[in-house]
């Protein structure tokens, strides 16, 4: 019950927060980065809940018959082998990455664990966060974390304030995280097969195969699990109807469109922020790093080899089109209006910055080798990257009536050891999930302040509609805050 009093005991701290002044602020910006938990990068920020504070249940993980480990799994590899590269027999509990005796670098191309909807949701574990390594693919690495101090953000958190109860929306990966910052929803898909169906346990875990190992420590768990829910829902990565998407155009078919023959998303018609957003006239944009060329390299005849698109070719973008959420609905489809207004290139971002010109409402996706995702890229690209977009923003003449917003998708299957909040208008079936950092940088932010605050990604929404007065979306979460408490007007 302890994340059910941490969600009450934060409740006066939301209700209390300041109501005016936030009129002020006119021009608010999200910067999105990938895959990491609060703990991985922040776990040791001075005067922030972090791993010091995490209790013995919380720390030890546990194996799948719920007896404690005697020690840490193997890093193991994709093909559920130990990985050389790493110690074994670590002890049970979280370790140092950039420490003896694992000491590896934050500029190296590091495993990624598996971040996916019921598995991140068992890992968690009703608030107790101790199956996670039983519930990884990757073994003893979910439990990894760095000394966060070399970063850049690390100084903009130290010099502005650093948000330590901010969650993830939805349980899971990149693409329903995306869903829920744009429109706290997750989709049906009505026509998917069968085969892309997660296959469940009568008390809603995911099946294992028959030769899933019994024990972490023999191997990786094997399960039955899919992108869809067993009645339809989309939690875990669909590719986007439209191009740029994962799947290429058909065969003969529209340049503009993916294979329908290969199950892509449908397209969308829940309504969005961007839907509320224009209702009132309010300006706004969704920026990405390679959109332009992810868009030209997704309209190749399908026989072509694509370069843009999940590409790793260096240099290269590394784009990943399941980051790009508007392009999941119909009112953003190619040929539209809406789409040509608000979706948009990095560097119309840059170019809008030097103008002053930014729309009221900015998301910033940074491309994959700058969005700091373990595997395809590192953590020290895109903390620099980052840092110099902040720099940017800082010098640009909307600065002194501007608010950024720092934050991640979610936790790379990361371990984090606070419980989300639970109980209604704090949490429903499809999240928060894990802990994960967020940054309010601003002239209004509180300066070098802790902000304990529950929040979670739709939050951000909730800013967002309460400074220009919108209609709500309705998943956003009624007791979560709406980040106003890390602002001083």
């Amino acid at each position: 019950m302890r994340f059910l009093i941490l969600g009450l005991f934060f409740l006066g701290s939301c209700a209390t927060a300041p109501s005016g002044g936030i009129e002020r602020i006119e021009t608010i910006v999200v910067i999105y980065a990938e895959n990491r938990s609060f703990d991985h990068l922040y776990g040791l920020f001075p005067g922030a809940n972090g791993i010091a504070d995490a209790t013995d249940e919380e720390r030890t993980q546990l194996d799948h018959d719920g007896t404690p480990l005697p020690h840490l799994p193997p890093v193991f590899t994709a093909q559920g082998k130990p990985d050389e590269r790493f110690p074994r027999m670590l002890p049970n509990g979280p370790f140092r990455i950039d420490a003896p005796p694992v000491n590896r670098r934050w500029t190296e191309l590091l495993p990624s664990p598996i971040h996916a909807y019921y598995q991140n949701k068992e890992q968690i574990n009703g608030g107790r966060n101790n199956m996670f390594v039983a519930m990884t693919n990757i073994g003893a690495w979910t439990m990894g974390y760095f000394d966060g101090s070399r970063m850049k953000l690390w100084k903009w958190a130290q010099d502005y304030t650093l948000a330590d109860h901010f969650f993830m929306a939805a349980y899971g990966g990149s693409y329903l995280n995306h869903l829920w910052l744009v429109c706290a929803c997750t989709p049906k898909d009505p026509e998917a097969p069968a085969s892309a169906r997660a296959q469940l346990e009568d008390n809603g875990s995911l099946m294992k195969k028959p030769n899933s190992p019994r024990s972490v420590l023999q191997g990786p768990v094997e399960l039955f699990d899919g992108r869809i829910t067993p009645d339809g829902y989309t939690v875990n990565t669909a590719q986007p109807p439209y191009q740029p998407s994962g799947i290429p155009p058909a065969a003969g078919g529209s340049l503009e469109l993916a294979d329908p023959s290969r199950h892509p998303a449908p397209p969308l018609r829940e309504k969005t922020i961007g839907d509320t957003l224009s209702a009132k006239g309010i300006s706004w944009a969704w920026y990405a790093g390679g959109w332009n060329a992810a868009t030209a390299d997704g309209r190749r005849d399908p026989q072509e080899k694509r370069t843009v698109i999940y590409s790793r070719e260096k240099p290269g973008f590394m784009f990943q089109p399941h980051h790009q959420p508007f392009n999941y609905f119909e009112r953003f489809a190619p040929g539209s209006a809406e789409r040509a207004q608000h979706l948009k290139d990095y560097d119309d971002l840059v170019a809008d910055i030097d103008r002053g010109s930014l729309p009221q409402v900015v998301f910033y996706k940074p491309t994959g080798r700058l969005n700091q995702h373990p595997s395809y890229t590192d953590l020290a690209e895109g903390d620099a990257h980052m840092d110099d977009v902040l720099i940017r923003l800082r010098k640009s003449r909307q600065w002194p009536k501007m608010a950024v917003i720092i934050t991640y998708d979610e936790n790379g299957g990361y371990w984090d050891h606070v419980p989300p909040p639970a109980g209604p208008g704090w949490s429903d079936r499809w999240g928060p999930g894990a802990r994960i950092p967020a940054i309010v940088v601003s002239p209004f932010a509180k300066r070098g302040f802790v902000d304990k605050t529950i929040y979670d990604t739709t939050s951000v929404l909730k800013l967002i509609q309460r400074r220009f007065g919108l209609e709500p979306l309705p998943g956003v979460r009624a007791n979560v805050g709406d980040l106003t408490n890390a602002f001083a007007f």
